[in-house]
């Protein structure tokens, strides 16, 4: 079978800037206390009461002087009157985070945003002079207002579409400022690359099953051929042949992935977890179930997700099943995450769950199961205890597994975005 061939003329450059703003949590908590974030050594951490707490963002000065980034620990961080300790305020960060969005209001409209995460959005500006010139001046007048107006430093990555812009920013813009790819350059840039895991969208398992069919680098993943890419990997397979090939038709505005809908949750333990996971397990499958509710859906395909510790070699698995009946009530969910875990889990000790519910449907359209008249009862207890939880606060009512040592969800109610509110 021959490969197809690659009409970018049928691919218009839609002038994407992916925009980062950099070292976004440390400079707002620097700034907030009338500090340089990028002369002041500053950490922010998770939680300021354990000493393995996770840190969450460094200033440039505390990585260069201190060797302290995002990932290190704070009993890593070695003591001196210059440094800056603070934990996370996340309610802070998303306020100043809205307000960017607002800042980006004035050079696109809101349809031609897409927000990816709390400090980085893509603006679609088109390819040619616009209102505010070519996109390379565009993006620098954005960098100049982020500074003028919050004090925060930024870098842009451009390109045709989102997956092109992305990786710009991440492969050029964050050493240069301000970078441009096009479909007549991008291969000269992306293609060189490796590892794989450098790849946007390649993690170290994905890296490692391509690595043992022979590819090592972007491009030699563009040229392989695409057949067996979709035999090895199905859907995700010629995905990956198109994104080395630099074809990504996501709009602002929509997922990165196009028009896929799923729910779910993940979580990283803050100790080793041997088969006592069970009861977070629980937990997190309320939560999924709870996420679906709110939006009226259900769902037939479960997955789950089980990291093990890095002692044991970080390894784990992630598997699906799909059930007869779409779901929305929380122990058909846990019910199917055990049976993956029973048939799959190899008795090592846990650090890290992953759970979602997908291959959506309205939840109201789901019919009755006559052999189950309970049922529906069921069902109407689970949106009857979200209601109460929004009006009464997450922690007012909790499964009884919550309320052991294995649990998380009573610690985890008094977070926002993963930390605590300060």
């Amino acid at each position: 079978m021959s490969q197809p061939s690659m009409d970018y003329s049928r691919y218009p450059d839609r002038g994407i800037l992916c925009v980062d703003m950099k070292s976004f949590y440390a400079s707002c908590a620097a700034i907030d206390r009338g500090l340089d974030p990028l002369t002041c050594p500053l950490a922010v951490v998770a939680d300021m009461n354990r000493r393995g707490s996770v840190v969450l963002a460094a200033t440039p000065a505390m990585k260069q002087k201190y060797g302290i980034r995002t990932g290190s620990r704070l009993f890593e961080i070695p003591s001196s009157p210059d440094i800056v300790i603070v934990s996370a305020q996340m309610r802070k960060y998303l306020e100043v985070s809205t307000q960017v969005t607002h800042l980006f209001h004035k050079f696109v409209p809101k349809e031609k945003i897409h927000t990816y995460s709390v400090d980085e959005s893509f603006l679609e500006v088109g390819w040619n002079k616009g209102k505010f010139g070519s996109p390379e001046q565009t993006a620098q007048m954005i960098i100049d207002e982020l500074k003028e107006t919050f004090h925060l430093d930024a870098a842009i990555g451009i390109g045709p579409n989102m997956l092109l812009s992305k990786l710009c920013l991440d492969l050029e813009a964050k050493k240069k400022g301000v970078a441009r790819w096009t479909f007549e350059n991008f291969r000269e840039k992306l293609w060189p690359v490796a590892p794989l895991s450098e790849m946007w969208g390649i993690g170290p398992r994905m890296e490692h099953r391509l690595n043992r069919m022979g590819i090592w680098s972007v491009g030699q993943l563009a040229r392989f051929p695409l057949e067996r890419l979709e035999k090895a990997f199905g859907v995700m397979g010629n995905q990956l042949y198109y994104h080395a090939n630099g074809i990504d038709l996501s709009d602002p505005g929509a997922p990165i992935i196009h028009g896929q809908v799923s729910y779910g949750k993940s979580q990283i333990l803050l100790r080793d977890y041997p088969e006592e996971v069970k009861y977070v397990i629980l937990e997190m499958c309320e939560e999924v179930a709870r996420r679906a509710r709110r939006k009226g859906h259900a769902g037939r395909t479960i997955s789950l997700g089980i990291g093990y510790s890095k002692r044991e070699d970080g390894s784990g698995f992630h598997r699906s099943v799909s059930i007869n009946q779409p779901t929305s009530i929380t122990m058909d969910i846990y019910h199917a995450c055990l049976t993956l875990f029973h048939r799959f889990y190899n008795g090592g000790v846990v650090r890290r769950i992953s759970i979602s519910l997908g291959n959506i449907t309205e939840d109201a359209s789901v019919q009755l199961d006559l052999f189950d008249q309970g049922r529906d009862k069921k069902r109407d207890l689970g949106y009857v205890m979200d209601e109460i939880r929004e009006r009464f606060g997450q922690d007012m009512l909790l499964r009884a597994v919550s309320w052991t040592d294995a649990g998380t969800a009573r610690h985890r109610s008094r977070l926002v975005g993963g930390h605590f509110a300060e």
